[in-house]
């Protein structure tokens, strides 16, 4: 349900060009040394309209992950220049989030719905295992008690955006939220290769894997990928799996607020405010899912309403491999990547162990 550390980069400049430019001014001509969005903007386009028609040529991959690779690939070997970073931070945040919402156009309310409930049990049941992972995995790592709430909380929930929700709360200091960034970013990158060439292994059905992706990857937008790389129906299933797990911050956040507060003996409610925590483009997902259920779309913007939620998303997603600086996370420590493998795996394997369980495999 949000995004996250898809992309570690984090440009004050590049968001504050996105925020002018959709008001209608141009920060370029008032700021001369901040660059437009466009910039980063058609780079992405274009990284992404390759990927789809890699995507098309080569099905068992699939346009989401042609992105990421192609975008890191040019990132890494040839280099992205700091005239592109606002757009392609625009891109990794706000398209992706657009993108969210057109696929709720494709989905009707009822089944978003019954998706939600159905994968509420082994949602939770991951969670707790990526809590208890992060604590004692942590303990024997002796891993800083922050840095490991924070890779528990990015890895039950929802990676950088959730990593981000909780740091103004629990107060980590900076090396340490940079180190779970980083660390969750590498796995999210891990699964989105992975899990569709383990999904094929395992003859797992669409519904099946898109319940593994959407309780076991971290951040939506990997979760997104590695799904439609599966199948559509993967896909779709995927993601409302991780939208409802990503509401799950809420009260995981709530939670956090009341151990600080006891262990500090006082509140801090001036620091926390749910509004900004809330990840409001999950609304517009079901208003978006209501609209379609409504019957006020005519059937015939089906196929080009599903064309531009997959083409948001190869954008969304080109962009994030354009941002992702291998150097950087390679500086990240080998404990905290320990840590963050053993949480993951332990998700990961609870999450097939639930479902196989409960015979939804």
């Amino acid at each position: 349900m949000p995004v996250t550390v898809s992309a570690p980069l984090s440009s004050s400049a590049g968001t504050a060009a996105a925020r002018g430019y959709l008001r209608g001014k141009s920060r370029q001509h008032a700021e001369p040394g901040v660059p437009s969005l466009w910039y980063g903007l058609a780079l992405a386009v274009a990284v992404g309209a390759c990927a789809m028609l890699l995507g098309r040529w080569f099905p068992i991959v699939g346009g989401p992950v042609f992105g990421i690779v192609l975008g890191m690939a040019i990132r890494n070997i040839v280099g992205v220049g700091p005239v592109f970073r606002p757009g392609l931070q625009f891109a990794s945040k706000q398209v992706l989030q657009w993108s969210i919402i057109a696929l709720g156009f494709g989905l009707s309310i009822q089944q978003v719905a019954k998706t939600g409930m159905e994968s509420l049990s082994v949602t939770l049941v991951t969670i707790v295992v990526a809590f208890g992972a992060a604590y004692f995995l942590g303990k024997w790592l002796k891993i800083p008690s922050r840095l490991k709430v924070l890779i528990g909380v990015g890895t039950a929930i929802c990676g950088g955006s959730a990593i981000a929700a909780v740091a103004p709360i629990i107060k980590p200091d900076d090396h340490e939220t940079a180190f779970a960034i980083t660390t969750i970013f590498i796995f999210n990158i891990i699964a989105v290769l992975l899990f569709p060439l383990m999904g094929h292994w395992l003859a797992m059905s669409d519904m099946g894997f898109g319940m593994w992706a959407g309780t076991a990857i971290n951040d939506t937008s990997s979760v997104v990928a590695a799904g439609y790389s599966y199948s559509q129906a993967a896909g779709d299933y995927a993601t409302i799996v991780k939208l409802t797990r990503a509401t799950l911050i809420i009260p995981i956040c709530l939670g956090l607020v009341a151990i600080e507060a006891w262990r500090n003996k006082q509140q801090r409610g001036g620091r926390f405010s749910l509004a900004r925590i809330f990840p409001w483009f999950i609304l517009w997902f079901l208003v978006a899912s209501a609209i379609r259920s409504s019957g006020l779309v005519p059937a015939v913007l089906d196929l080009p309403l599903q064309w531009l939620a997959q083409f948001l998303i190869v954008l969304a997603l080109s962009a994030i491999g354009l941002s992702s600086d291998l150097r950087r996370m390679l500086t990240a420590g080998v404990r905290p990547v320990l840590l963050g493998l053993g949480v993951w795996v332990a998700v990961c394997a609870s999450s097939l162990a639930v479902q196989h369980l409960m015979g939804n495999w």
